[in-house]
């Protein structure tokens, strides 16, 4: 019963979508286990004229591969306007979706309380304190989870029963108008046009909703190849990263079972896709962040700028004393890394391999505590760069020697195998094989 699952190593943004979609072209189902409609996936593919470029938020990355079935977990918060749009831009393309998209009629919704909710506790804290806001996204991810741990959450499945979810509905706005009116000072809900909507949205979605816990465990029965993948990365896990700075779900490896409903023994491959350099959005600790002009050529050369919010990204050097942290809660058998070429140009090249604590004593341990994590500092090992453009590149031996030793460092350093490399946005830029004599003999 063979999974492969596709894992953020870091705090999201690694290219995890560019992987999948490369590596549906051996995939029977594709399929997202956990996040909502805050994640961003960019796909690009042909060249010149012929270039395309698309961001998927729901969807998962192989519905640009014909052939391939995409499933939308249980573990998802299914915003339905979004996936209605999504699937709108991408049959405007001339991409076949209906039969090829299946959503767990578990999902849990999202409403537009659950965004006005999310509003107002940001706003709230920062007002607070300027370190208090998450730094959320403002799609309502957080409160839909929060309803769903609380048991008072929509399903896709109460859709199907326009009297009960009206009774649902209306119960739910008025509550969450309570707060909205009593707490955060704002202006409430209206019912009738809320319950409206979602009526409407049954008969559009209808077509794509069925048991797909039920759907995956015949896939595999049957020796299909199935794909997972999640949104964000391990370090915003809810239980492993740097809580409470962090999503509401689980991109970690665990979040594949409970969000897909596959066993463990399913899952013979996990792959930790790791950027070259490190990035975060939002508020949180950043051990290895750069500040100034070296952060700054590093957010320009990247283009590290949020696919889904188009915030900056705040950039730094390699950490690999979290990454150790997640190949080990996750279980990686492999590591891809992507953006390499974002470092040519750079003289040198800083890689963190410790952290020095406020007692001065240097640990290759990742903390959770937060206060911890802020006043840790990195301690590099430093590593040289390369001038060459790398981004014609089309086998790992091609690669600068410099670059390549980067590579090494990393393998050596995670005891992981880099098994692929990417060396700029398209599929053709994905490199495969490691950084020895296999390498250069590619």
């Amino acid at each position: 019963m063979p999974v492969t699952v596709i894992i953020g190593s870091q705090w999201g943004d690694e290219g995890k979508g560019k992987l999948v979609d490369l590596m549906s072209e051996d995939a029977d189902v594709v399929a997202r286990y956990q996040g909502g409609a805050n994640a961003g996936h960019t796909i690009c593919w042909g060249d010149g004229a012929e270039a395309k470029e698309f961001v998927l938020h729901l969807i998962p990355s192989g519905i640009f591969h014909e052939g391939t079935t995409c499933v939308i977990g249980n573990g998802v918060v299914l915003d339905p306007a979004a996936v209605l749009d999504e699937i709108e831009k991408i049959e405007a393309l001339g991409y076949d979706v209906e039969g090829r998209l299946k959503i767990s009629h578990n999902a849990h919704l999202i409403m537009p309380y659950h965004k006005q909710v999310e509003a107002a506790q940001e706003a709230a804290r920062s007002e607070d304190s300027e370190d208090g806001a998450i730094g959320t996204t403002g799609r309502g991810i957080g409160p839909a989870y929060t309803d769903k741990f609380a048991r008072r959450g929509i399903r896709v499945v109460d859709l199907l029963d326009p009297e009960s979810l009206r009774d649902k509905l209306t119960r739910a706005i008025e509550e969450k108008n309570a707060l909205l009116e009593g707490v955060y000072d704002v202006e409430p809900l209206d019912v009738d046009e809320i319950v409206e909507e979602y009526v409407a949205f049954d008969e559009q979605i209808d077509p794509y909703v069925t048991d797909t816990s039920q759907y995956l465990t015949r896939a595999l029965s049957s020796g299909q190849r199935v794909l997972a993948e999640g949104a964000q990365g391990s370090l915003l896990d809810v239980d492993f990263g740097t809580y409470p700075f962090v999503t509401s779900s689980h991109p970690t490896a665990g979040g594949c079972c409970t969000g897909l409903g596959v066993p463990p023994t399913a899952v013979e491959r996990a792959v930790g896709v790791v950027k070259a350099y490190s990035t975060r959005v939002g508020n949180g600790p950043f051990v290895t962040e750069l500040h100034g002009e070296m952060g700054e050529r590093l957010r320009e050369a990247g283009g590290e700028f949020g696919a889904t919010t188009g915030r900056p990204r705040r950039c730094g050097w390699l950490d690999l004393v979290a990454l150790g942290y997640t190949a080990s809660v996750n279980g990686f058998t492999e590591v891809a890394v992507t953006k390499l070429d974002v470092l040519s140009g750079f003289d040198e090249l800083k890689v963190c391999t410790r952290y020095r604590l406020p007692s001065g004593e240097e640990v290759r341990r990742f903390p959770s505590e937060v206060e911890t994590l802020r006043r840790a500092e990195p301690v590099y090992e430093t590593l040289p760069g390369w001038d060459a453009d790398i981004t014609g590149a089309r086998a790992a031996g091609a690669l600068p020697t410099e670059a390549r030793d980067y590579l090494r460092f990393v393998e050596e350093e995670l005891d992981l195998t880099v098994g692929l490399t990417s060396v700029g946005p398209r599929r053709d830029q994905v490199l495969t094989g490691g950084t020895g004599e296999a390498a250069m003999a590619a």
